[in-house]
């Protein structure tokens, strides 16, 4: 084994932003400038990294920077329809590739690209000012979160290049005229790499299959794959397997970061080599760069596609025009350098759901922030119940990550925090608690009614002191009645609640009332509450309802669910629960453990000794029903009728076939007379596969026929398992 093969890899992260073009470009100058200083010979960026401000990974000497995960540009949207998008994306490009620090090194860099009058998403290979390929997506996302097909055309021509004609402001500074466009490789002095883009490793006949067989080294991934719970695993299986039967050293670099949407970009850039990881940067953080380095062997690639069947596949493989560039990926002195080792397999680093559920949305939540231009907070109506309970826990948990990258030194986290809390530029002050910065950013609000307990009261008050949340109470009686008295002099009506003789309209009515008069007094409170205690801009409102009171419709539409955004609008009650519980310890909050114990309920009708209002007794299911519904309507893609079949095998144990139609019938008749609140669902963070957000990852239409056909199957089917029980 030479040690003239060994080579040290250097990953950075960039935290970028859609149509930032100016910033973005900054931030991926500086990526290089730190990639140039840890001794690095390439670096790769993600997908679409000069449109849109992403994390960005850059490798260091022979690894090649990239971002982790699934597609970096997406935040573009339409305006990758617009023709400014690509201009200035070009613009963006001059100024790096002509910039002090970006010469002597290997660039990958993507940006949007128009060929022949057609729209790609494209990895842009430049060393020294000259470009020496256009890799454009050969297989782009269409599903979930992601519709490329809306803006870009996939390659589609495997292995095949041809000639580009570069603009005129590339052309004065290149020198060149036209460059190869295509499925290429890159030969380097020392070793041969090669592209894959983000959606390509996760198709069936992924690119890196052909590349190892065509000898090529190291591959890479440039990425932009969203956070789900649960997730991480799978896509590291997936980047761990390109090695593990091909071998080769494979860069996954990824976002990290909100770039503006429901999504958040969970980093976790990877390094490895022959199926095992060298290195991992961190799943959640605040930082906008984060570097991670690994020293790996060429020869280990060799010697490890020794197998002779590899060998006959590789001689039947079509090979890759390969762009040959004059340089060298490993350090010619490393052969020198007797204490240079290839780094140590590392086990892979993974949250608990509680974890990401502490990690995730809070990183988002900050990252929007300090974003948006004029917010001095977060306004949140806290009731008392485990969902508003979970969002403030969530914004405490901001509050102890901020906290500790202030005490890291993290300037840019340190700037942020003082121009969001409204201190001066020369100012010098740091938070010395989460609680401390909790006071100054975070207000919370108990809207109480004569339907709203002393207990939930009580219990949101202690949670606010608790967090340092600047809390008020208010009762909301005299403008509910206000309300309901105008109704009456117009109508001569006056409704009643249930326990009071009315009927399912009149109790529906009241109980909307006080849940839409909620949310006008959020944006009431979220506009004044910074002028009444001396401070400058307005509160963004955050929402509480979770994923499954969304599928299920259990909510008024516009009311306290209607907001700026919500971090548990994509998480299951469940897991929730798991996660106030898991906060209950992690962060010595033993008021946490009240909230787990009290009976869920909406206080919107009359406390009786007979009756108290509860949630899963007014929805006809329990949670963890609810979250298997979902999964099945969107995960499993089943409809009444397959889903009835799947649930007679799984709780036919434990439930009737007449109690399992019941439920089936009853989920899809309210999920369907509901559908209509999903159209104005507040921006939720993207945390569950069977989240019916309406925007564009769950398009159905919301106005729904009866069912009658499967429902009938369903009644059918029934009838005839009884007619047999009875038989037997």
């Amino acid at each position: 084994m030479s040690l003239a093969t060994y080579e040290r890899k250097k990953l950075n992260s960039l935290n970028q932003w859609a149509l930032d073009f100016e910033g973005n470009a900054e931030r991926i100058i500086e990526s290089i400038r730190i990639a140039r200083e840890a001794g690095a010979s390439l670096r790769v960026g993600p997908e679409l990294e000069i449109t849109l401000e992403l994390l960005l990974r850059a490798l260091n000497c022979s690894l090649i920077p990239v971002d982790v995960g699934g597609d970096s540009g997406y935040g573009c949207l339409d305006h990758f329809l617009e023709g400014d998008t690509y201009l200035h994306s070009w613009e963006m490009l001059a100024r790096i590739i002509t910039h002090d620090d970006c010469q002597d090194i290997l660039l990958d860099i993507g940006m949007p690209i128009g060929h022949k009058n057609v729209r790609y998403n494209c990895r842009v290979i430049v060393h020294n000012k000259r470009i020496l390929l256009i890799r454009p997506k050969i297989y782009l996302a269409n599903d979930g979160n992601y519709r490329e097909m809306r803006y870009f055309t996939g390659w589609g021509r495997t292995k095949y290049v041809e000639e580009y004609y570069l603009p005129r402001i590339i052309m004065t500074i290149t020198g060149q005229r036209k460059v190869p466009f295509g499925d290429a490789a890159i030969s380097t002095l020392d070793t041969c790499i090669a592209p894959e883009t983000c959606e390509e490793l996760f198709t069936p006949n992924s690119p890196h299959i052909g590349m190892s067989l065509d000898g090529i080294e190291i591959m890479t991934n440039s990425s932009g794959s969203h956070h789900e719970l649960r997730k991480l695993q799978t896509r590291i299986e997936l980047m761990t397997e390109a090695t593990k039967k091909c071998g080769g050293i494979y860069l996954y670099a990824n976002q990290q970061g909100c770039d503006g949407d429901r999504l958040y970009y969970d980093g976790s850039a990877m390094i490895g080599i022959n199926g095992k990881i060298v290195a991992q940067g961190t799943q959640f953080s605040l930082k906008d760069v984060e570097v991670i380095t690994a020293t790996v062997d060429l020869e280990e690639v060799r010697s490890f596609r020794f197998a002779p069947s590899r060998g006959v596949q590789a001689v039947q493989n079509t090979p890759y025009q390969r762009i040959e560039a004059d340089i060298n990926i490993s350090s010619p002195s490393d052969k020198e350098n007797i204490s240079l080792k290839p780094t140590p397999t590392i086990d892979v680093r993974y949250h608990s759901p509680e974890e990401e559920i502490a990690l995730g949305p809070a990183c988002w939540l900050w990252d929007y922030l300090r974003r948006c231009g004029g917010a001095s907070g977060y306004f949140l109506p806290l009731s008392g119940g485990i969902d508003s309970c979970a969002t403030a826990t969530i914004v405490h948990s901001m509050c102890r990550l901020v906290l500790e990258a202030c005490e890291n030194g993290e300037e840019q986290v340190i700037k942020d925090a003082r121009r969001v809390c409204g201190e001066s530029e020369e100012s010098t002050w740091v938070p010395r608690a989460p609680q401390e910065l909790a006071g100054r950013i975070f207000h919370t609000c108990f809207m109480g009614t004569k339907n709203s307990s002393v207990d939930t009261q009580a219990r949101a008050k202690e949670l606010a002191d608790a967090i340092g949340a600047y809390h008020i109470d208010l009762n909301m009686d005299s403008l509910v009645r206000a309300v309901t008295d105008l109704f009456s002099f117009v109508t001569g009506m006056r409704p009643q609640f249930r326990v009071h003789g009315g009927t399912k309209t009149e109790n529906l009515a009241l109980q909307n009332i006080q849940a839409r008069l909620r949310m006008v007094l959020a944006y009431l409170f979220a506009q004044l509450l910074p002028w009444c205690r001396g401070k400058q801009g307005s509160l963004l409102v955050l929402g509480s309802a979770n994923v499954d009171e969304c599928l299920r419709g259990y909510m008024t539409k516009y009311d306290c669910s209607s907001a700026d955004i919500n971090p548990i609008g994509g998480i299951s009650k469940t897991d929730l629960k798991r996660f106030i519980s898991y906060a209950t310890t992690k962060f010595d909050l033993p008021i946490l453990h009240s909230f787990l114990a009290a009976i869920p309920t909406a206080e919107l009708e009359p406390i009786t000794s007979a009756y108290v209002q509860s949630d899963e007794a007014d929805m006809g299911f329990t949670y963890d029903e609810l979250s298997i519904f979902g999964q099945l309507r969107k995960n499993h893609k089943l409809g009444p009728w397959s889903a009835f079949n799947k649930l007679l095998h799984e709780w036919g144990d434990r439930m009737s076939p007449r109690a399992i139609a019941t439920k089936t019938r009853n989920f899809f008749y309210y999920y369907a007379i509901n559908r209509h609140k999903m159209t104005v669902l507040t921006p939720a963070y993207h945390a569950e596969q069977y989240s019916p957000d309406d925007n564009r990852f769950d398009l159905r239409p919301f106005l729904y026929p009866s069912f009658s056909w499967p429902f009938g199957k369903i009644e059918e089917a029934v009838a005839a398992i009884n007619a047999r029980e009875k038989v037997d």
